[in-house]
């Protein structure tokens, strides 16, 4: 029996309790599903960025400004640097994300965490005012050098560098400075070289680029350190990618970079990786000095594991709901599909066994009517009282009534109707019995 012909056959009363019993149930279950096993994704995330004006918060404020039009608040929480961004990531439950160099984080330490990928290339810039070109660390011994503020990946990296070439980490004339005050101070003649981290597009790193006085070191070694510290990579600055029309540089200076990147908690929405991330392709996948279109973001970095969502939007693109939808609509049918799923998964074998206990719950009345049937009937052969007749009577009537009250489904009407007629024929050998008698 299919579970549309069991409903076709029920009387109404029985249909509608049936009815709201499963809806309800599959309400209920449902909204479980819906509120537990995907929530909704938060409305407002917190980013760890850098000091403010610097490349960091700058790019915190372009996504701000792309996750609004989907309407999430993304706060930003000034931060001396990638150091305080990781510290912040691992201490403080309020930061959802931040950004992080590449070396930085370490597992298991951050174990916790998890990586959205590679966004853009951080060159480690070493301004200088010396006049003629250095090609070596060692060529910057005895002057004053600004190595970033504490907490920032720029001290980190300067010293690293610093350290491998020999200097004493705690060396008189290195001024820890955060990046604006190291330009200020370097424009203003008050030191010699500084170190900063930072994407070209850092209005710092412009300023700098553009000031004549202002010249970088070329590093010579820059192969020889990437070996010994290989989150950093050799790089070049061609000659005149800064202006063609002068030449500026001059000629090419090799450099060392890092990769910036979004490291999340784990337990950050899909739904907002994959949004950072589709903002992520507009806001670094253009072409510059370091990159070509397109090659970030990327799934690079090794420090930390990288997030299934980001691993799929890496390899196969955006989720299929977000290529086509608005974003909270895709979220919504997202939530419906998953809540759905093992509804209906539940729902396919109830409506298997729903039918068949109910042709059990069938059969057993008509089976329990036969047994009295049989119990009577076998009473009646082998005690048979002539003064009991009219018990006997009595009995059948009751059995064939409770027969003829019971509506059952047209599936069931033979069993019924053979039912009636094994009572007519206990009826006759009754009769026969009760005449013979007599």
């Amino acid at each position: 029996m299919t579970l549309i012909t069991w409903l076709r056959h029920q009387s109404r009363p029985m249909l509608v309790l049936t009815l709201l019993g499963i809806f309800a149930g599959l309400f209920a279950a449902f909204w479980l599903l819906f509120h537990f096993v995907r929530p909704a994704p938060p409305r407002t995330v917190t980013i760890a960025a850098g000091t403010e004006g610097g490349a960091y918060a700058m790019f915190a404020e372009r996504y701000r400004a792309a996750l609004a039009r989907e309407g999430i608040e993304l706060v930003i929480r000034p931060t001396s640097g990638s150091v305080e961004n990781l510290r912040l990531l691992k201490t403080d439950p309020a930061i959802d994300l931040g950004f992080v160099q590449s070396g930085i984080a370490v597992e298991p330490e951050s174990e916790d965490l998890m990586s959205l990928g590679s966004m853009y290339v951080e060159p480690v810039w070493i301004f200088h005012r010396l006049g003629q070109t250095p090609t070596r660390l060692t060529e910057l011994a005895g002057r004053r050098l600004a190595v970033g503020s504490p907490g920032s990946g720029t001290q980190l990296f300067a010293l690293q560098l610093l350290a491998a070439s020999g200097f004493a980490v705690d060396a008189k004339g290195l001024l820890a400075l955060d990046d604006n005050a190291a330009a200020e101070a370097l424009l203003a003649g008050d030191i010699d070289a500084a170190f900063i981290v930072a994407a070209p597009e850092a209005p710092v790193v412009q300023r700098l680029l553009e000031r004549p006085e202002i010249g970088l070191v070329d590093l010579a070694q820059a192969p020889a350190f990437a070996r010994r510290l290989p989150h950093l990579t050799p790089l070049t600055l061609p000659a005149g990618a800064l202006d063609l029309a002068h030449v500026r540089p001059a000629h090419d200076v090799r450099l060392l970079g890092a990769t910036a990147g979004l490291v999340a908690r784990q337990d950050l929405h899909p739904a907002i990786v994959s949004l950072l991330l589709l903002a992520a392709r507009d806001i670094h996948g253009r072409p510059g000095l370091f990159q070509h279109v397109g090659e970030y973001p990327q799934a690079g970095g090794r420090e930390l594991p990288l997030s299934p969502t980001a691993r799929r939007f890496h390899e196969s693109g955006p989720p299929l709901l977000q290529r086509y939808l608005p974003f909270w609509l895709a979220v919504l049918v997202d939530r419906l599909l998953v809540s759905l799923l093992p509804v209906v998964a539940l729902l396919i074998p109830l409506m298997r066994i729903t039918p068949a206990l109910y042709a059990w719950r069938m059969r057993s009345r008509i089976y329990r009517w036969y047994g009295e049937l049989k119990f009577l009937e076998s009473d009646i052969a082998r005690h048979f009282e002539p003064q009991r007749t009219e018990d006997y009577f009595a009995h059948l009537d009751r059995i064939e009534e409770q027969a003829n009250r019971r509506k059952v489904p047209l599936a069931f009407a033979n069993e019924l109707y053979t039912l009636r007629e094994h009572i007519q024929l206990v009826r006759r050998s009754l009769l026969r019995k009760a005449q013979g008698g007599h």
